[in-house]
């Protein structure tokens, strides 16, 4: 039961840590044009929600979108911080972890490990391509 357990707990960290991490290589990843959380056009696609949603005029369009674009680097820039503040506290967890594993778990651990690191350098590639 306690060795489930602790499969379980280390395989939720190893997932939170990607989530985390996608959504840190999304922010990355903008083109100038994105707003955080919405994608590679995410503040073009708020706009049009908003004025589908909302059925702006185009006079209350002109008005918003100012705003959307004042909000963006502000966002962004809290997002990229709490995704730091999460890396490294994920880290410091795993660091804690694995001296409690059993030498067959640390090697499993240390896969997941290499997995979520993997994962991370794919992401940075995805984005110097996409910025070239």
């Amino acid at each position: 039961m306690k060795k489930t357990n602790m499969k379980r707990n280390i395989l939720t960290l190893a997932t939170a840590g990607a989530i985390a991490l996608g959504g840190f290589a999304l922010v990355n990843a903008q083109d100038g044009n994105g707003f955080a959380g919405h994608g590679w056009h995410g503040h073009q696609f708020a706009m049009q929600h908003l004025t589908k949603s909302l059925n702006l005029t185009p006079d209350q369009q002109a008005k918003v979108q100012p705003l959307l674009d004042q909000a963006r680097p502000q966002i962004i820039a809290i997002h990229k911080d709490a995704m730091q503040k999460t890396q490294a506290i994920m880290d410091k967890t795993m660091a804690q972890i694995r001296p409690m594993l059993t030498a067959d778990q640390q090697t499993k651990f240390d896969a997941l490990q290499k997995a979520r690191q993997d994962m991370r350098n794919a992401m940075q590639e995805m984005h110097a391509a996409m910025t070239q």
